[in-house]
């Protein structure tokens, strides 16, 4: 009893803190989203960076790489942060990954003053070595939270993801608009995300509780993300899982690197619409993980909802292909946040359910890995993609890998009593 009375005390305390971290570091993540697709893949966009003489489809393959260079070394850096936060703590860990995001932001915000690309690069890459703080805050919510309920309470992470998804564009549109404020400008909302990181930091470090007492030995192994992906295959039990986790986050990737260019480029909506249009899907994406999967997660258990959502999901993608008015089009992307949300946030916690208990961080940090590296190829994918065929092409065959998960998932994975 009194176990249980100290785990709903470190609940209460924890959970809001860890929610509201979470938020602001995806409010500044979301804030990227419309930022950085027109610096390089719009030339009629005054936050344009490349030279006039560079082609199109040049530019298209230039932000792919730009992209990628963030999950690159999110798949390095995962596994050893989520180890760390096993041996260290995750408070610790989680306020330093934040404050390392909160940086990059920064140096991303001078690299496009100066116009510089390796400023731009670098900025993607020390952000990409703070990416892993999500996996950190899954596995402290997993460290006070039952089995039964971390669908529910992960999908309140997504719920988290939802609102930065809402917010963020809408703060990147704004913040980058003259119109509005005179000294408003690409820049801006970069800054603006570094605050929110800083922010988030020091949320974490002065108001978070610590969820996880240190109780192994600790040596870091650098290259440890190669060694993790190996073991990953070696589990029998979860192979599946990161198998599907893996196909699934390498076509919503190729999705969301060209979705602001196909929005661009098919529907002909400026910057400030497509930011109204991402929150529109945010808000589904709320919906959602905050409230539909609560109550479906109390009529079924995860590998059910995986096997219907996986599939529809990769058909909602498709759906993007037919409307050619905005109510077709606010409809489709209902379809994809509902449908997408679900998974999204029922893998982690199938992963997190038929793991043990002492060992939460490393095997979520592991997930996190692979999501990081299903990250980095679809960006360069999408680039060529959208300079050879057009930039349509990513988005209709990240339905077709989704649909590849789903098959993947109903072969290998089975349910366990």
């Amino acid at each position: 009893m009194t176990h249980i009375l100290a785990m709903k005390k470190r609940t209460d305390r924890a959970l809001p803190v860890i929610l509201f971290a979470v938020f602001l570091d995806l409010v500044s993540n979301g804030i990227l989203i419309l930022v950085i697709p027109p610096l390089l893949a719009d030339p009629t966009s005054p936050s344009y960076l490349l030279p006039s003489y560079i082609p199109t489809e040049y530019s298209y393959i230039l932000l792919g790489f730009l992209i990628a260079a963030w999950p690159l070394m999110q798949f390095f850096s995962t596994p050893i942060v989520g180890e760390c936060s096993d041996y260290y703590g995750r408070k610790k860990v989680l306020a330093l990954t934040l404050s390392i995001t909160g940086f990059s932001f920064c140096l991303l915000s001078v690299g496009v003053i100066t116009q510089n690309l390796f400023l731009l690069f670098a900025a993607r890459i020390i952000g990409g070595i703070g990416g892993g703080n999500i996996s950190v805050a899954q596995a402290a919510i997993a460290d006070i939270t039952p089995p039964a309920q971390r669908a529910a309470r992960f999908g309140l992470v997504g719920a988290a993801y939802g609102i930065g998804f809402i917010l963020g564009p809408v703060i990147g549109g704004l913040l980058s608009d003259p119109t509005l404020v005179s000294w408003f400008t690409s820049s801006t909302p970069f800054w603006a995300a570094a605050i929110l990181s800083f922010i988030a930091a020091l949320l974490i470090q002065v108001l978070m509780p610590e969820t996880h007492t240190p109780s192994r030995t600790f040596t870091v192994t650098w290259f440890s993300a190669i060694l993790h992906i190996i073991r990953a295959y070696g589990m029998k039990r979860l192979r599946g899982i990161f198998a599907t986790t893996f196909l699934f986050h390498s076509g919503i990737t190729l999705f969301a690197t060209f979705f602001t260019v196909f929005l661009l480029n098919e529907f002909h909506l400026n910057q400030t619409h497509i930011g109204y249009y991402i929150a529109y899907v945010g808000v589904w994406m709320i919906l959602t993980q905050g409230l539909f999967l609560r109550i479906l997660s109390r009529k079924l258990d995860e590998v059910t909802l995986l096997r219907i959502f996986l599939i529809i999901g990769a058909i909602s993608i498709f759906a993007y292909y037919f409307p050619d008015k905005l109510t077709g089009l606010l409809l489709v992307g209902a379809c994809f946040a509902v449908t997408n949300g679900i998974s999204m946030a029922v893998l982690p916690s199938l992963v997190s359910r038929r793991s043990d208990e002492s060992v939460q961080g490393e095997i979520l940090g592991i997930n996190a890995s692979i999501q990081a590296l299903a990250q980095v190829a679809p960006p360069i994918l999408a680039g060529f993609l959208a300079a050879q065929i057009a930039p349509t092409a990513p988005i209709y065959i990240s339905a077709l890998i989704i649909g590849f998960s789903w098959i993947v998932f109903m072969l290998f994975v089975r349910r366990e009593n």
